[in-house]
């Protein structure tokens, strides 16, 4: 797992390791992690020797990491030129370093280059960039490295303009192919339209891991956590052991929104899927395995309950979300079940649960349901979101996240716009349902879902353009290969 942190946290983190190491120990051992990946860089394009590196260098420490990791590619025989920003307020022990390994300044962009390092601003700054910055960023694109190319750029901690703690992209930003950063992940590398403007992203231990203290912004599960997480059979199983999740989705105007979550649903580790709902004939049609009834009042006992994708917001829609609330088992609500809380007639069903509740709203539902927009903190509101229904909200998008009302969050990897496509988020909320039969808290649920129901994405999109019913039968495959 990994994990992200907050800029004060990390800032925090610095000042007490830097107290007991030697002056500028700090920023060596970043120059030093930053000079290895351009070298590694370099070494593919044709070696470091003789290579043209392009610092871009604003003030501070994060120009000070750059202007000595191009002192050390100097000294490997680069020919590295550092265009500074603010002259005025650069780190002129590490300028003194540069110009001693051979390396000059120049006052505009040259017109080759084959390497470029942004260190025009590092997580202390706010907003995006400013002139001249933003003229000599837009002018990189038609910088040509040595193959023709152009250069990739190497954003030093963070990409420039983009803001550290949301993944917000407030302005004109960097885009770099990768960003090494120092001592832990933050926010934007993981959240946020900033992460896309990422790159690739290399972390250097410079060892802050001892000294970063209470709880990480944000959480990041790999496949072993999910592999870990995910229920298991065991010789003594039976179907009822192993859970019993209830659908309650679809219609007879929508039955596809019924069969797609019930196969979400069947790719999970549960044993039965009882579904309830006047799309009962085409589930069974399409899923003979499934128990299907025609109300929730209806289909016996189960150990979690999915409703409201295809269902509808009409008298009956309503009385089947009434009924799944009505109910002690962790609850599942999902597109027509959500715009159904909007006007506040479930309120009171909403306070009487004292059962695990999750949401998986996408951005229009969010804003319907809390007021407004999730906006440039995507983290902050979906936190704000489940304090107020006291219950887990999945905030659907290229980088799903999945917040407690204690304030945890998980950010999925795994995403793709290949799943914006209409019924994905159906086989979402069934899986999500089976996991939480099969007995997975509800926070881990959401992200497991989340994680597999991307991979499921990427592997349908191997096979060409993406629909729904592809991502649904790419889930067993997928699992088999993480559970393997």
């Amino acid at each position: 797992m990994r994990q992200a942190w907050r800029v004060s946290d990390v800032r925090a983190a610095e000042q007490e390791l830097m107290a007991t190491l030697p002056e500028g120990a700090l920023m060596q051992r970043a120059a030093a992690g930053l000079t290895r990946r351009c070298v590694l860089l370099l070494d593919d394009s044709g070696g470091v020797y003789g290579a043209r590196v392009l610092l871009l260098v604003g003030s501070g420490d994060n120009g000070g990491d750059t202007l000595y990791a191009g002192a050390a590619l100097a000294r490997r025989g680069a020919q590295v030129r550092a265009l500074l920003i603010k002259p005025d307020r650069v780190h002129l022990a590490a300028l003194s370093a540069l110009r001693q390994a051979g390396g000059f300044t120049v006052g505009e962009l040259p017109e080759r280059a084959d390497l470029v390092l942004d260190g025009i601003v590092g997580i202390g700054a706010s907003g995006g960039l400013r002139e001249p910055a933003i003229t000599l960023v837009a002018g990189l694109a038609g910088l040509r490295g040595r193959d023709g190319e152009r250069p990739p750029v190497v954003a030093v901690d963070v990409p420039s303009g983009i803001a550290v703690d949301t993944g917000d992209v407030p302005g004109e930003a960097v885009t770099a192919d990768v960003t090494v950063t120092f001592g832990c992940l933050k926010p934007a590398h993981v959240v946020g339209a900033a992460a896309a403007r990422c790159g690739q992203i290399e972390l250097i231990d410079i060892g802050l891991g001892p000294v970063l203290r209470g709880d990480p912004a944000l959480r990041v599960p790999d496949a072993g956590d999910i592999a870990e997480w995910w229920p298991q059979t065991s010789p003594f199983s039976d179907k009822y052991s192993r859970g019993v999740v209830g659908i309650a989705t679809g219609s007879a105007t929508y039955p596809g929104a019924a069969i797609l979550s019930v196969g979400g649903a069947l790719a999970g580790p549960t044993g039965m899927i009882r579904y309830a709902g006047s799309a009962d004939q085409d589930v069974v049609r399409a899923h003979p395995s499934v128990v299907a009834v025609g109300k929730v009042a209806d289909a016996g006992r189960v150990q979690a309950w999915v409703c409201g994708s295809g269902l509808g917001t009409g008298d009956e829609s309503r009385t089947a979300l009434r009924s799944v609330l009505a109910t002690s088992v962790p609850v599942v609500l999902d597109a027509d079940a959500i715009t159904m809380l909007v006007d506040g007639r479930h309120a009171e069903d909403l306070r009487r649960r004292d059962a695990p509740l999750v949401i998986t709203p996408h951005d229009g539902e969010f804003q319907r349901l809390a007021g407004e927009a999730p906006g440039p903190d995507r983290v902050g509101a979906a936190c704000k979101l489940a304090a107020w229904i006291n219950g887990v909200v999945l905030l659907k998008g290229d980088r799903t996240i999945v917040a407690t009302p204690a304030g945890e969050v998980w950010v999925n990897s795994t995403g793709s716009s290949v799943l914006a496509t209409a019924g994905s988020g159906d086989v979402l909320a069934g899986l999500l349902g089976s996991l939480l039969a099969g007995g997975l808290a509800p926070d881990r649920a959401a992200i497991a879902a989340a994680y597999v129901h991307g991979l499921a994405g990427r592997r349908a999109a191997e096979g060409g353009p993406v629909t729904s019913p592809h991502v649904a039968d790419a889930l067993r495959p997928v699992l088999a290969d993480l559970l393997a």
